[in-house]
């Protein structure tokens, strides 16, 4: 059973937190100050974890990390803060904090974010993959990250891969504002991150925004922060993702996305250095790296005034192209035996690896979701496998199908040859080629097109394909042995 090492002056808070983690199977230990804990430390066997409000009446929560990473430089430490002390956060995950949490507490955010250090840190006990990236680091506040990693992310071997590693490592020491061209789930923000860690930045923060999960209304405060009073919410002076990145790098992440007077404070920034909170009439000097990433050209954007052409012009003083999987369909097996790791970790379960036929399909898929699919296909997968090796029948229809459905790629390249067009998934079945003689093979060929027509549609869900059908599921599930399609 792990141990937590809960360490805050709020007694209640602890008592909160020791029903809680012990309910969920977790030895715990209450300390109520920093001297106390680190006299607990030299005296006891380390804990598991630490989690340990930032402030504390005896003594600083930076001091105390300090002090504990000194001792036990693996042990991950979580720590509680208030909103306010965010940007003291940031400096605190660079003494090495494993990650902070946010109060008021949330009890899912808690179980969730204790668990991933406890995996990460078995991970870390095991042998890891040669060449590596550094993941996506973990969710902060609404819709920005502070890097922190968490996870290695297994680096491509072929060639454009090896083309990408050289870009990285060119423009990396550099300054220079960088576009990165990718489908969805093709890894961009992982670019980015590794952009940054080879950096003169590197000990400086890197924030990842998502632009699309960001409201028309809220962009500018979330980017730019805001004054206390500055509008109906504002209950409190809020520090934005460009000042907490400042001396950093910051991702924006689908930056098309952003509304047209959002793109103006951005130009402003982009040639001044310069911003302003919401509210504010104070400017803010800022020395930040940009990074954008895009699924679509921007140039194109331009060109149909939904992208502001001079911001373009500012972005775009290096760009990068992240190859989709379908076109580095030797590098599959690695990522999914990388994600088989993960997950094997994650699960507590040693599946052995893939089948062969498991293998086959994975080379010949599209994967229109990129790394993201291939890593949730083989999350599923692991989770289902009842055995050492994870075959065909524990993927998704759609996946283990797929060539019994003659799926079709109709990837349609960009006109600007300066990034890979993300292109539309088709599937079709194709028309019958061969001249059918035989009445019943007719309507058994009718049949199995409705049937894997009204599928797609459904997305695959046999009930509500059973349902438009007008037959039982059962019906369908028969239907689907008869035409040798797996249905598990």
């Amino acid at each position: 059973m792990p141990k937590i090492l809960v360490i805050d002056d709020d007694r209640d808070m602890c008592l909160l937190l020791n029903r809680f983690l012990t309910r969920k199977n977790y030895e715990v230990a209450e300390i109520y100050s920093g001297k106390k804990a680190l006299e607990y430390l030299e005296n006891n066997e380390a804990p598991d974890l630490i989690l340990s409000d930032f402030r504390l009446e005896d003594m600083d929560g930076s001091v105390l990390l300090k002090k504990v990473k000194s001792k036990y430089p693996d042990l991950p430490v979580i720590i509680i803060t208030g909103y306010s002390d965010i940007k003291t956060a940031v400096t605190v995950m660079k003494s090495g904090a494993f990650d902070y949490i946010v109060k008021p507490l949330l009890p899912d955010e808690i179980l969730t974010t204790i668990q991933k250090a406890l995996a990460i840190q078995d991970n870390s006990q095991s042998d890891g993959q040669a060449t590596s990236f550094s993941d996506k680091s973990t969710a902060k506040s609404h819709n920005f990250k502070i890097s922190q990693p968490t996870e290695e992310y297994v680096f491509g071997n072929t060639a454009p891969f090896r083309k990408l590693l050289h870009q990285i490592t060119l423009v990396a020491p550099t300054n220079y504002s960088v576009i990165i061209y990718g489908e969805s789930g093709s890894g961009k923000e992982v670019i980015a991150q590794e952009i940054h860690k080879h950096s003169k930045r590197s000990n400086h923060p890197f924030v990842a925004i998502d632009c699309g999960a960001l409201s028309k209304e809220l962009a500018g405060s979330e980017l730019f922060g805001h004054e206390k009073g500055s509008f109906t919410s504002a209950i409190a002076q809020k520090t934005g993702s460009f000042e907490l990145a400042n001396g950093g790098t910051i991702f924006l992440d689908e930056v098309a996305n952003l509304s047209y007077d959002i793109q103006v404070s951005l130009l402003r920034v982009t040639q001044e250095r310069k911003m302003r909170r919401v509210g504010g009439v104070k400017d803010i000097d800022l020395d930040v790296r940009i990074i954008i990433a895009s699924n679509e050209n921007l140039w194109d954007k331009t060109k149909s005034g939904k992208f502001r052409e001079d911001l373009y012009h500012r972005f775009n003083e290096f760009c990068i192209d992240v190859p989709p999987l379908r076109e580095r369909k030797e590098d599959i097996m690695l990522f999914a035996n990388h994600f088989l790791g993960q997950a094997n970790a994650e699960l507590e379960k040693n599946i052995k690896g893939f089948s062969k036929e498991v293998e086959e399909i994975f080379s010949r898929y599209v994967w229109p979701g990129n790394l993201r699919e291939l890593r949730n296909v083989v999350k599923r997968a692991t989770l289902l496998c009842e055995g050492a090796w994870i075959e065909a029948r524990y993927l998704p229809f759609e996946i283990s199908n797929y060539k019994k459905l003659q799926f079709e790629s109709n990837i349609e390249p960009a006109a600007d040859t300066s990034m890979d067009s993300p292109g539309l998934m088709e599937t079709r079945i194709p028309e019958q080629t061969h001249q059918v003689t035989n009445l019943k093979a007719a309507a058994i060929d009718k049949e199995y097109e409705l049937i894997v027509e009204t599928l797609k549609k459904c997305n695959y869900n046999k009930s509500k394909a059973a349902k438009i059908l007008n037959i039982d599921r059962k019906t369908i599930y028969n239907k689907l042995k008869q035409y040798q399609l797996n249905h598990n």
